[in-house]
Protein backbone atom coordinates (compact mmCIF):
# COMPACT_ATOMS: atom_id res chain seq x y z
CA UNK A 1 0.00 0.00 0.00
CA UNK A 2 1.34 3.41 -1.00
CA UNK A 3 1.12 6.15 1.65
CA UNK A 4 1.70 9.90 1.40
CA UNK A 5 3.92 12.09 3.57
CA UNK A 6 3.90 15.86 3.10
CA UNK A 7 6.61 18.19 4.37
CA UNK A 8 7.32 21.89 4.26
CA UNK A 9 10.80 23.42 4.46
CA UNK A 10 12.36 26.89 4.53
CA UNK A 11 15.52 28.25 2.99
CA UNK A 12 16.04 31.36 5.13
CA UNK A 13 18.73 33.81 4.07
CA UNK A 14 20.04 36.83 5.95
CA UNK A 15 21.41 40.12 4.62
CA UNK A 16 24.97 38.74 4.91
CA UNK A 17 24.06 36.10 2.26
CA UNK A 18 24.08 33.29 4.82
CA UNK A 19 21.65 30.36 4.90
CA UNK A 20 20.13 29.20 8.19
CA UNK A 21 20.96 25.50 8.41
CA UNK A 22 20.53 22.82 11.04
CA UNK A 23 23.20 20.25 11.83
CA UNK A 24 20.90 17.39 12.75
CA UNK A 25 21.45 15.65 16.06
CA UNK A 26 23.11 12.24 15.94
CA UNK A 27 20.09 10.89 17.84
CA UNK A 28 17.64 11.73 15.00
CA UNK A 29 16.26 8.89 12.90
CA UNK A 30 16.21 10.91 9.69
CA UNK A 31 19.61 12.12 8.42
CA UNK A 32 21.51 12.07 11.75
CA UNK A 33 24.59 14.31 11.72
CA UNK A 34 23.79 15.80 8.31
CA UNK A 35 23.05 19.44 7.56
CA UNK A 36 19.59 20.44 6.39
CA UNK A 37 17.12 23.30 6.14
CA UNK A 38 14.42 24.15 8.67
CA UNK A 39 11.20 22.20 8.24
CA UNK A 40 9.05 19.20 8.98
CA UNK A 41 5.81 17.39 8.40
CA UNK A 42 2.43 18.95 7.72
CA UNK A 43 -0.18 18.51 10.42
CA UNK A 44 -3.66 17.28 9.33
CA UNK A 45 -5.12 20.80 9.52
CA UNK A 46 -2.29 22.14 7.30
CA UNK A 47 -2.74 19.80 4.32
CA UNK A 48 -4.20 22.58 2.19
CA UNK A 49 -1.75 25.21 3.49
CA UNK A 50 1.91 24.12 3.37
CA UNK A 51 3.01 27.74 3.89
CA UNK A 52 1.35 27.73 7.33
CA UNK A 53 3.20 24.49 8.10
CA UNK A 54 6.47 26.10 7.01
CA UNK A 55 5.91 29.09 9.29
CA UNK A 56 4.98 26.80 12.19
CA UNK A 57 8.12 24.70 11.67
CA UNK A 58 10.29 27.82 11.52
CA UNK A 59 8.82 29.03 14.82
CA UNK A 60 9.10 25.61 16.50
CA UNK A 61 12.71 25.06 15.42
CA UNK A 62 14.07 28.63 15.67
CA UNK A 63 11.70 30.84 17.65
CA UNK A 64 11.57 33.24 14.67
CA UNK A 65 8.08 34.73 14.30
CA UNK A 66 6.23 34.90 10.97
CA UNK A 67 6.31 38.71 10.92
CA UNK A 68 10.13 38.61 11.19
CA UNK A 69 10.39 36.75 7.86
CA UNK A 70 10.30 38.68 4.60
CA UNK A 71 9.29 37.54 1.13
CA UNK A 72 8.56 33.93 2.07
CA UNK A 73 7.31 32.28 -1.09
CA UNK A 74 7.08 28.85 -2.65
CA UNK A 75 10.12 28.08 -4.82
CA UNK A 76 10.13 24.25 -5.12
CA UNK A 77 7.80 21.28 -4.96
CA UNK A 78 9.55 17.93 -4.89
CA UNK A 79 8.10 14.45 -5.32
CA UNK A 80 9.95 11.26 -4.51
CA UNK A 81 9.22 7.65 -3.73
CA UNK A 82 10.73 6.24 -0.55
CA UNK A 83 9.81 2.57 -0.39
CA UNK A 84 6.02 2.50 -0.32
CA UNK A 85 5.75 6.16 0.66
CA UNK A 86 5.31 9.09 -1.71
CA UNK A 87 6.96 12.15 -0.23
CA UNK A 88 5.81 15.57 -1.33
CA UNK A 89 7.94 18.42 -0.06
CA UNK A 90 7.30 22.15 -0.38
CA UNK A 91 10.34 24.44 -0.19
CA UNK A 92 9.87 28.12 0.59
CA UNK A 93 12.51 30.82 0.33
CA UNK A 94 12.58 33.95 2.47
CA UNK A 95 14.83 36.24 4.46
CA UNK A 96 15.34 37.36 8.03
CA UNK A 97 18.08 38.97 10.06
CA UNK A 98 16.70 37.56 13.31
CA UNK A 99 18.92 35.00 14.98
CA UNK A 100 17.34 31.78 16.26
CA UNK A 101 16.07 32.28 19.80
CA UNK A 102 15.75 28.67 20.92
CA UNK A 103 17.69 25.46 20.98
CA UNK A 104 16.03 22.31 19.76
CA UNK A 105 16.74 18.62 20.33
CA UNK A 106 16.55 18.17 16.55
CA UNK A 107 19.97 19.78 16.02
CA UNK A 108 22.11 22.89 16.16
CA UNK A 109 21.29 25.98 14.09
CA UNK A 110 24.00 27.90 12.21
CA UNK A 111 24.16 30.72 9.69
CA UNK A 112 26.30 29.32 6.86
CA UNK A 113 27.82 31.55 4.15
CA UNK A 114 26.39 30.81 0.68
CA UNK A 115 29.77 29.75 -0.69
CA UNK A 116 30.24 27.18 2.11
CA UNK A 117 26.73 25.66 2.22
CA UNK A 118 27.48 22.85 -0.26
CA UNK A 119 30.68 21.92 1.60
CA UNK A 120 28.61 20.48 4.45
CA UNK A 121 27.49 16.83 4.49
CA UNK A 122 23.93 17.10 3.15
CA UNK A 123 21.15 14.60 2.41
CA UNK A 124 20.95 13.89 -1.35
CA UNK A 125 17.56 15.58 -1.81
CA UNK A 126 18.61 18.78 -0.03
CA UNK A 127 21.99 18.88 -1.81
CA UNK A 128 20.31 18.56 -5.22
CA UNK A 129 17.79 21.26 -4.43
CA UNK A 130 20.39 23.63 -3.00
CA UNK A 131 22.67 23.11 -6.03
CA UNK A 132 19.75 23.96 -8.31
CA UNK A 133 18.78 27.02 -6.26
CA UNK A 134 22.35 28.35 -6.12
CA UNK A 135 22.71 27.89 -9.90
CA UNK A 136 19.31 29.41 -10.81
CA UNK A 137 18.55 31.75 -7.93
CA UNK A 138 15.03 32.80 -7.04
CA UNK A 139 12.74 32.60 -10.06
CA UNK A 140 9.26 34.10 -10.61
CA UNK A 141 7.68 30.66 -10.94
CA UNK A 142 8.31 27.71 -8.64
CA UNK A 143 10.09 24.58 -9.84
CA UNK A 144 8.73 21.06 -9.61
CA UNK A 145 11.14 18.20 -9.22
CA UNK A 146 10.76 14.46 -9.42
CA UNK A 147 13.43 12.29 -7.86
CA UNK A 148 14.42 9.13 -9.63
CA UNK A 149 17.33 7.31 -11.20
CA UNK A 150 19.29 8.63 -14.17
CA UNK A 151 18.87 6.56 -17.32
CA UNK A 152 22.43 7.53 -18.31
CA UNK A 153 24.36 6.31 -15.27
CA UNK A 154 21.87 4.68 -12.88
CA UNK A 155 22.58 7.25 -10.15
CA UNK A 156 19.94 9.15 -8.12
CA UNK A 157 18.86 12.36 -9.81
CA UNK A 158 16.17 15.02 -9.73
CA UNK A 159 14.47 16.26 -12.90
CA UNK A 160 13.49 19.94 -12.56
CA UNK A 161 10.82 21.76 -14.57
CA UNK A 162 9.19 25.16 -14.15
CA UNK A 163 5.85 24.73 -12.39
CA UNK A 164 3.44 26.74 -14.51
CA UNK A 165 -0.17 26.44 -15.59
CA UNK A 166 0.06 25.10 -19.19
CA UNK A 167 -3.11 26.99 -20.08
CA UNK A 168 -1.43 30.31 -19.25
CA UNK A 169 1.73 29.83 -21.31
Amino acid sequence: MITLRMMSTALLWNSRDELLMMKRSLTRTLSPGLWAAIGGHLEPDELSNPRAACLREIWEETGIEHDEIHGLRLQYILLRLNGQEVRQQFFYVGSTDVNPRITTPEGDLHWVPRELALERPLPFIFRSLLEHYLANGPTPDPWIGSAGVSEENGLPTIHWNPFVDPMEV
